[in-house]
C-alpha cells in the first residue's frame, strides 16, 4: 500500500486539524500479522474490503446467499404487509387504487434496491447508508452529512423496532376479538405489556441463539414462500370473487382529500410498508460471506420475488375481500383476518392461517432487531453516538454486538413505554421509522448520483449497475422524493390527535438536533469513515 501507519492519537490530532482526506490508520486495522479474517470466515474479498475501509472483522460471517436471501425477504414481508397494511390502501384509493399505486412503488423500489445494491458491492459494511454517503459525498459537506445521515438512519430502525413488535400483538389482539368481541383484551397496559414480551423474546434470539439466525432465516423462508400460496389457495378456492373491472377501475377517496389521485398517493402507504427496509442486508454485510458479490444479488432477488408476492397477493386480496366496508369494521380491528374468516366459514381455518402470519411477524421482529443492532454498532464504532465505547465493544469468543442489542432493547422497551400513557404518543414516535429511512437512502443514493453527474470515477465493484447507472439512480430519487413527501400525509385531512401523523415535527426536531449536536461537539470526537480508508 505504501501508506505509514499510525496510532490513534495521531489520528485523533489529524482528525481534529481537519485533515479529513488523509488516509489514516490504528495498527488494530491491520490483517498482516494474524489470521483474524479467515477464523472468522471471511473470503480473500472481504479481507480486502474491510482492509480498505479501516475495519476489524470482529463478527463472524455466518450468512450465505440463501440465509441473507430469507433475512431481507422476511424482513420486508411482502405479501404478509400487503395483508395486514391493506386498510390504509383502500381507504385511499379503493382496490384499482392500491394495485396500481403498488405496482409503481415495486418498480421504484427495485430502483432503489439495486443503486443500494451497488454502492453495498463497494463498501459492504454494516454501517450502510452513513458510510455510503461519507465515502460519495462532496469533501465540504461529508463530514456533517454522513453525521446526520447516520442518526436519521439508526432512528428509522431503532422506531421500527416497537413498530414491528406493535404488529404481532395486533395479530395476537385480532385473534382473541375474533373468538369473543367482548373480550377486554385492548386496554393500552395489555397491548404495550404485549409488545415489550415481543421485543424481549426476539432480542433473547439474537443473543442466545445468534449463531442460529442464519439457519432459521433460511427455514423461516420455506415458511414465507409456503403460507403465499397456502393463503391464495384459501382465497381464491374459498371466497366469492368481484369482477376483473370493478377490482381493478375502482378509485376512491375514502379519506376525503378531494382528488381521487391525491388520495391514491395517500394510500402509498400499503405497499411502502412491503418495500422499506432493503439495507438491512447491508447492515449484516460484515456476517456475510463473500459481502460484495453476494448482498447487492440477494437484495434484489430478494425485492424482486417480494415485489411479485406482494403485488399477486394485493391483487388477491381486492377480489376475494368482499364487502369493504364491513371488513374495514370489523371488531377484530385486522381486516385480513375477518377476510379469512367470511371465506373460510371457520374459527380454527382462520386461527391456523392467522397463526403464520403470527410466526411470521415475529421472526420479522427478531431480524428488524438483528439489523438495527448491527447499525448501531457500526456508528458507535466511528464514535457517532453517547457511550460510543460500551455500545461497539464486541466480548471475545460471542462474535455479536452483544451490548448493542442491549442497548437497542433498551431503547425499544422506553419507546413502548409511551403506550402506558397515550397509544397516540406511541402512533407518533413509530410514524417517523418510514420517513427517517427514505431520508437515509436519498442521502445516500444523491451522492452516488452525484459523483456520475460530475463523471467523477467510481469506487471498484463486482456488482454494477454500467451504463444504466444513472437513469436508475434518477429513478430511485423521484421515487424516494415522492415517498418522502408522503409519509408525513395523515389518512385523512383533518384528523383527530389519534390519526394524526406526527411525523413532521419529530423528523423536524431529531434533524436539528443532530445538526446542532453536531456543530457543537460531535464533530471533535466523530470519525467520519472517509478518514479511514485506505487509498491505492
Amino acid at each position: 500500500m505504501g501508506i505509514e501507519l499510525s496510532n490513534r492519537n495521531s489520528m485523533d490530532a489529524k482528525l481534529h486539524s481537519n485533515v479529513e482526506t488523509t488516509s489514516v490508520h490504528s495498527p488494530d486495522f491491520s490483517y498482516e500479522d494474524g489470521d483474524l479474517a479467515p477464523q472468522k470466515g471471511s473470503t480473500k474479498s472481504d479481507v480486502r474490503d474491510m482492509s480498505r475501509m479501516g475495519k476489524r472483522q470482529e463478527l463472524r460471517r455466518n450468512f450465505r446467499f440463501l440465509s441473507i436471501v430469507g433475512f431481507i425477504m422476511i424482513l420486508q414481508a411482502s405479501w404478509e404487509s400487503t395483508l395486514l397494511a391493506a386498510y390504509y390502501g383502500l381507504l385511499n384509493g379503493g382496490t384499482g387504487g392500491v394495485i396500481w399505486v403498488t405496482l409503481g412503488v415495486i418498480i421504484g423500489a427495485l430502483c432503489m434496491i439495486a443503486s443500494i445494491g451497488e454502492m453495498a458491492s463497494m463498501a459492504p459494511t454494516a454501517g450502510g447508508q452513513y458510510h455510503w454517503v461519507s465515502e460519495f459525498a462532496p469533501k465540504s459537506v461529508e463530514k456533517p452529512l454522513s453525521y446526520i445521515v447516520g442518526w436519521m438512519a439508526l432512528l428509522g430502525w431503532v422506531t421500527g423496532c416497537p413498530s414491528a413488535a406493535q404488529l404481532t400483538s395486533t395479530l395476537v389482539q385480532g385473534l382473541i376479538l375474533l373468538k369473543d368481541e367482548t373480550a377486554n383484551v385492548s386496554q393500552l397496559w395489555q397491548t404495550t405489556l404485549l409488545i415489550m414480551l415481543f421485543l424481549i423474546v426476539a432480542v433473547a434470539f439474537n443473543v442466545f441463539l445468534a449463531g442460529k439466525l442464519p439457519l432459521a432465516e433460511g427455514i423461516f423462508l420455506i415458511v414465507h414462500i409456503f403460507g403465499y400460496f397456502a393463503y391464495l389457495i384459501v382465497l381464491w378456492t374459498m371466497s366469492d370473487h368481484a369482477p376483473a373491472s370493478q377490482v381493478f377501475g375502482t378509485f376512491s377517496d375514502g379519506g376525503g382529500w378531494g382528488n381521487v389521485g391525491l388520495s391514491c398517493l395517500v394510500g402509498i402507504t400499503t405497499p411502502l410498508w412491503c418495500f422499506l427496509g432493503p439495507d438491512a442486508g447491508a447492515h449484516m454485510s460484515e456476517e456475510l460471506k463473500d459481502a460484495g458479490r453476494v448482498l447487492p444479488s440477494a437484495m434484489v432477488w430478494a425485492t424482486f420475488f417480494n415485489g411479485l408476492f406482494g403485488l399477486t397477493m394485493i391483487i388477491t386480496l381486492c377480489f376475494c375481500i368482499g364487502d369493504i366496508d364491513s371488513v374495514l369494521d370489523s371488531p377484530t380491528g385486522i381486516p385480513i383476518i375477518q377476510v379469512l374468516y367470511n371465506s373460510t366459514g371457520s374459527f380454527n381455518g382462520t386461527v391456523v392461517m392467522t397463526v403464520v402470519l403470527i410466526v411470521l411477524s415475529m421472526v420479522g421482529t427478531i431480524t428488524v432487531i438483528a439489523a438495527t443492532s448491527r447499525q448501531m454498532w457500526a456508528f458507535a464504532r466511528d464514535k457517532g453516538l453517547p457511550f460510543s465505547s460500551y455500545i461497539e465493544y464486541v466480548r471475545p469468543g460471542w462474535d455479536i454486538p452483544l451490548n448493542a442489542i442491549v442497548v437497542t432493547l433498551l431503547l425499544s422497551l422506553l419507546i413502548t413505554a409511551l403506550n402506558f400513557g397515550s397509544d397516540v404518543a406511541l402512533g407518533a414516535i413509530i410514524s417517523l421509522s418510514n420517513a427517517a429511512l427514505i431520508f437515509s437512502y436519498m442521502a445516500s443514493i444523491g451522492c452516488i448520483r452525484l459523483k456520475r453527474w460530475r463523471n467523477e470515477p467510481l469506487l471498484p465493484r463486482r456488482w454494477t449497475l454500467g451504463r444504466y447507472g444513472a437513469p436508475i439512480n434518477d429513478a430511485a430519487m423521484a421515487f424516494l422524493t415522492i415517498s418522502f413527501v408522503m409519509s408525513f400525509f395523515p389518512i385523512t385531512p383533518l384528523p383527530s390527535p389519534t390519526d394524526m401523523n406526527w411525523a413532521i415535527p419529530i423528523f423536524a426536531a431529531v434533524f436539528i438536533a443532530a445538526v446542532v449536536h453536531y456543530y457543537i461537539s460531535a464533530h471533535r470526537h466523530y470519525v467520519a469513515p472517509v478518514a479511514l480508508v485506505k487509498n491505492d
